[in-house]
């Protein structure tokens, strides 16, 4: 069973590939997290969650979850990662992780896709973007094979800057980069209320048909990119810079 998460479609197009390639099924978590529904899953294959990586490790809410449900049935779990260059010392927390929901821990893969966090970076364009995806296709299909035999991905290596940004760098990244202070709209909003159904954390509410940001805010940047108008910005960091979602799909 491949559960995922995934807020502009990266994870998303890993997972299905992954599911197509070993013959599994897929489970998209964002309404299970969104309307708290903690009940049990169940798979006699291994687990395999796949999501995207938030300063070096996988995003809170995907482990909270992950502490809450109850998954059965096989004891084996792997994960495959998105990022925009590395993983760092994910693996770390990803061990810990796999022991306090009594899982058997068989790996981590990671996988280099179109940046998508655009609240300090630069997104690629359509074409740019397609070259990346294409370019991490081979890594995907071989974690897939690894899986489907039930042997164990490699390690990832790590040094001590990987460490680092997945120790002290994630925990400031969080404690003060991680808000929704800084996101607005601009005169483009045509109320369409699209932000506020593709908020895993039902962080975004409409007032007067605009949308208005709370405290809980995981910083997925599906909001700002997935807004149709892209009427919604990150202070000034996001004018004039491509939005991301990803566009190659798979069929089902």
């Amino acid at each position: 069973m491949i559960l995922y998460f995934s807020g502009t479609g990266n994870s998303e197009y890993v997972a299905k590939r992954t599911a197509k390639a070993i013959n599994d099924d897929s489970l998209d978590l964002f309404e299970r997290i969104r309307s708290k529904d903690y009940s049990p899953v169940k798979s006699e294959k291994p687990f395999v969650v796949c999501a995207p990586t938030y300063a070096w490790r996988l995003p809170h809410i995907v482990s909270d979850y992950l502490k809450k449900t109850g998954l059965q049935g096989s004891k084996d779990i792997y994960f495959l990662m998105t990022c925009g260059d590395d993983i760092g010392n994910a693996e770390k927390y990803l061990r810990k992780l796999s022991k306090a929901i009594g899982k058997n821990y068989m790996g981590c893969a990671y996988f280099r896709m179109p940046e998508n966090y655009i609240a300090m970076f630069s997104a690629p364009n359509d074409e740019q973007a397609a070259r990346i995806i294409a370019k991490s296709e081979g890594r995907i299909d071989t974690a897939a094979r690894i899986i489907a035999s039930g042997e164990r991905l490699d390690a990832v290596k790590v040094d001590l800057v990987g460490k680092l940004k997945s120790g002290i760098v994630n925990t400031a990244f969080y404690a003060f980069c991680v808000s929704a202070k800084k996101f607005r709209t601009t005169e483009k909003c045509v109320s369409c209320g699209k932000c506020e159904k593709v908020c895993p954390l039902s962080n975004i509410t409409l007032k007067d048909g605009k949308p208005v940001w709370g405290k809980d805010c995981t910083h997925c940047m599906a909001c700002i990119c997935k807004c149709p108008a892209e009427a919604i910005e990150y202070g000034n960091k996001s004018v004039g810079q491509n939005r991301y979602t990803c566009k190659v799909k798979i069929e089902e």
